[in-house]
């Protein structure tokens, strides 16, 4: 191989390296992060952010030495998430979860050590407008769908390596925020047996989700629906009202996905 060719390929690979980054920052991220991040030097980044920018993959946000991700990008993440069945088929169960708590519904895909938002609906009647963004990627940690994924993780010795690999993400964000292996052990358990997930303010206070598994013909754990909503609503409307409107949209969308051992 030419060496051309590898510094090409090298290129490439960090180029795309910094899109990843810079999906992270909505708002823009300062050239000096972004550097610190990727473990490049700063003219690196600065030349590669130059090639992305006249390609129209990237611009200069509002501040001065910042950049965000253009409108291409998400261009290109809609083609993609149209071209998944999954989408078409949710789709009306979600719509009608959404009419019917008037909250905000989230659906989410995995991939790898991360949840993917891959459909959001806003709240028709509650006030909470959460932050979360479609093509977002959720710690599995603290959010309730990303706990779905561990708990049914089918690999025995995964959480071990979740918990080594992404340790220096995990983070204390609030006081409910579980941060012991062996506490996530036990949440898990539980889980498993009650077959949903919470995030007890865990990512920010006053804010709670709860959500649902959603399984394949193989059994296999793939996607996640969930509702946000303020831990007052929570409190008013009551866990169980909330969990029965979600786990018959999951078991609908798994009847879908062509799973049978469903116990209504």
């Amino acid at each position: 191989m030419s060496e051309d060719k590898v510094g090409g390929n090298q290129s490439l690979i960090r180029g795309l390296r910094l899109i990843d980054i810079l999906s992270d920052f909505p708002n823009g991220c300062p050239l000096a992060k972004l550097a610190e991040i990727s473990q490049l030097n700063k003219s690196t980044v600065h030349r590669l952010l130059q090639g992305l920018q006249s390609e129209g993959y990237v611009q200069p946000s509002g501040i001065a030495g910042n950049y965000r991700l253009t409108t291409k990008c998400l261009g290109i993440g809609q083609k993609m998430l149209a071209s998944l069945n999954i989408i078409n088929v949710a789709a009306p169960y979600l719509e009608e979860l959404n009419l019917s708590l008037g909250e905000t519904v989230n659906f989410s895909k995995r991939e790898d050590d991360h949840a993917i938002m891959i459909y959001k609906l806003e709240p028709t009647t509650g006030m909470l407008r959460t932050q979360a963004y479609i093509g977002q990627r959720l710690q599995l940690y603290c959010s309730a769908m990303g706990k779905l994924y561990l708990a049914y993780e089918k690999n025995e010795d995964y959480l071990a390596h979740y918990w080594q690999q992404q340790k220096h993400n995990i983070k204390q964000l609030t006081n409910n925020t579980v941060t012991d292996i062996h506490l996530m052990e036990k949440e898990l358990n539980d889980i498993r047996q009650e077959q949903f997930a919470m995030d007890r303010e865990e990512n920010e206070i006053g804010v709670v989700c709860v959500a649902c598994p959603i399984f394949n013909y193989h059994g296999i754990v793939d996607y996640a629906v969930s509702v946000s909503l303020s831990s007052y609503k929570l409190r008013q409307i009551g866990i169980p009202y909330l969990l029965n409107k979600i786990q018959n949209v999951a078991r609908a969308i798994s009847k879908e996905l062509g799973y049978e051992n469903i116990a209504e």
